[in-house]
């Protein structure tokens, strides 16, 4: 069934059309207990959402979404192992690969997963062990003090941003890059620091074919092999892969390859062997963490009421500012920097999976998916965008993320950044009127025509509507839980508006289109049946 057909939506268009002529700080005034009415807790968490334009009323509404999308129904088709993702015949049960061994089986095609999932990240453990107690060694017989991961997409953006974020919980003497871009810049910068004989790479492609993945990694292997030889290979690679025969014909002993499952969507995987980097970039035990904490997060997705559902709220509240307030953008404000790619990881997860115009059923849909995301960790953001999301006169639906302690506590740091993130938000909700301005600048000594000529610049017209998620502490559970927020408001999100949010045929499109062109342009194919543009372009770079 259309989103749009539900009596609901109807009844919330009518909701919105109403919610034009109030002002969030308005809404502020008429209702003391605001706050307390729109925020919710779980565990040390706290979403304030009440600086969105809704009221109670409209949050009724939406609450009514999930029950008519049946989205309790299709969590438990997930649970269960049911080919959600159908247009590629497979189930999505990312959820498996952080499910402790005493919470029992997850069934696919009629098969328990969770003896291959719990043998698996065993195996990771004693390779971690291994690198960590310096007892795997290089081909030169020294223990490994970097770890390059080629990847790209889910198999390079997941383990890369969780490095980053637990920054403080790092090895202390291993440090972990990341390689993704085929554009060579993106590895020869790396290598250039590096030592071959105590470097070991990691190659995470489940096909062992992924263009960029296989082209990085055949330039690694030519830089190790130039310095240590051929028989160095089988001491300094290891993959994250399910084509043994691949991995092999590599130089990779297939005993040193780690498995992932075709039921992991490749921006679902960070809790797989993909995330094997983040595991000795931090350890095994925070590791176990990180799936810990994604793990209650599973649990309160799958037994919370929409009313108090974290991940249903944000995915209810984004349709909201979508669907009926018209935002075609939605801005992630990390008040972390070790949160700093956290806007990018989600790009990834919520436009690669619900970019969509098209619907289980094969046909158009007739409302907008998923907005464009985008966002900067704070205060860095506050001297770029911040302007034009304040006096733009654009709708900017804006999402505040902060920690009440720091992960490094430099004295002074902290109170400063909390001070700029509620004061943003609270800028955004309030503005400031002309009047308001005026009375400002007579107070501070302007003359009359100062004040006339400046006022204008100086005022804001406010009801941008922003969430803010507090957070207790940046560690593993809690960027465990974090992850899976996100990836549970992504498939709430789906089911509302009827999309499947597993594929990506749009990504796979164009890859089809570049292999056809790579022959044109190394010269052995002619293309002739190239439009105007692409040809020209084409032979622009090979005349030069």
């Amino acid at each position: 069934m259309k989103p749009d057909t539900h009596a609901t939506w109807q009844a919330l268009a009518r909701a919105a059309e109403a919610s034009e002529r109030l002002h969030l700080r308005e809404m502020f005034a008429a209702d003391v207990q605001r706050f307390a009415s729109l925020s919710v807790s779980w565990n040390d968490w706290l979403l304030d959402y009440s600086k969105q334009r809704v009221t109670t009323a409209t949050m009724a509404l939406l609450h009514g979404l999930w029950h008519t999308a049946d989205v309790p129904g299709w969590i438990a088709r997930m649970r269960a192992g049911e080919a959600i993702n159908h247009s590629e015949g497979r189930a999505a049960l990312h959820i498996a690969l952080r499910r402790p061994a005493f919470a029992g089986p997850i069934l696919h095609a009629g098969h328990d997963v969770m003896p291959a999932v719990l043998a698996e990240l065993d195996k990771m453990q004693r390779f971690v062990a291994q690198i960590h107690g310096r007892h795997w060694r290089g081909a030169t017989g020294e223990p490994i003090s970097d770890i390059v991961n080629i990847g790209i997409g889910g198999s390079d953006l997941g383990p890369r941003m969780a490095t980053q974020a637990l920054a403080a919980f790092r090895h202390p003497e291993l440090t972990v890059h990341y390689v993704a871009n085929l554009d060579g810049a993106d590895l020869a910068t790396v290598l250039a620091g590096l030592q071959p004989r105590t470097t070991l790479f990691i190659i995470a492609s489940k096909t062992f074919t992924t263009q960029e993945t296989m082209q990085n990694a055949a330039s690694a292997r030519h830089w190790l092999v130039q310095a240590l030889g051929e028989a160095a290979v089988a001491r300094h690679f290891v993959a994250v892969s399910t084509n043994l025969a691949e991995v092999a014909r590599f130089g990779i002993d297939p005993a040193n390859a780690f498995a992932f499952w075709d039921w992991v969507g490749g921006r679902y995987s960070l809790w797989s062997a993909i995330g094997l980097p983040l595991a000795l970039a931090v350890g095994f035990d925070n590791f176990r963490q990180l799936l810990a904490g994604a793990h209650a997060m599973d649990e309160h997705f799958f037994s919370a009421p929409p009313e108090e559902n974290l991940p249903g709220l944000l995915a209810l509240l984004e349709i909201w500012n979508t669907n009926f307030l018209g935002a075609d953008n939605r801005a992630l404000l990390p008040y972390s920097q070790s949160l700093g790619l956290l806007p990018r990881y989600l790009q990834q997860l919520e436009m690669e999976s619900n970019g969509k115009q098209v619907d289980r059923q094969g046909l158009p849909l007739h409302c907008a998916t998923a907005p464009i995301l985008w966002g900067e960790a704070g205060t860095n953001g506050q001297h770029a965008f911040y302007q034009l999301i304040h006096q733009g006169g654009r709708l900017v639906p804006c999402e505040f993320i902060v920690c009440r302690q720091p992960d490094f506590a430099l004295s002074g740091h902290h109170e400063k950044l909390l001070a700029n993130c509620f004061a943003q938000s609270e800028a955004l909700m309030r503005g400031r009127t002309l009047a308001e301005t005026t009375a400002e600048l007579v107070a501070s000594g302007m003359t009359a025509a100062q004040v006339a000529l400046l006022a204008p610049y100086r005022s804001f017209p406010g009801n941008q509507p922003s969430t803010t998620l507090l957070l207790p502490r940046l560690d593993p559970f809690t960027l465990g839980a974090l992850v899976a927020l996100y990836e549970h408001k992504v498939f709430v999100e789906s089911v509302i508006w009827n999309i499947n949010p597993f594929d990506q045929w749009g990504v796979e499109y164009g890859k089809q289109l570049a292999s056809r062109l790579l022959p044109v342009i190394v010269g052995t194919a002619q293309g002739e049946q190239l439009d105007s543009s692409t040809a020209g372009l084409v032979a622009a770079c090979r005349s030069g």
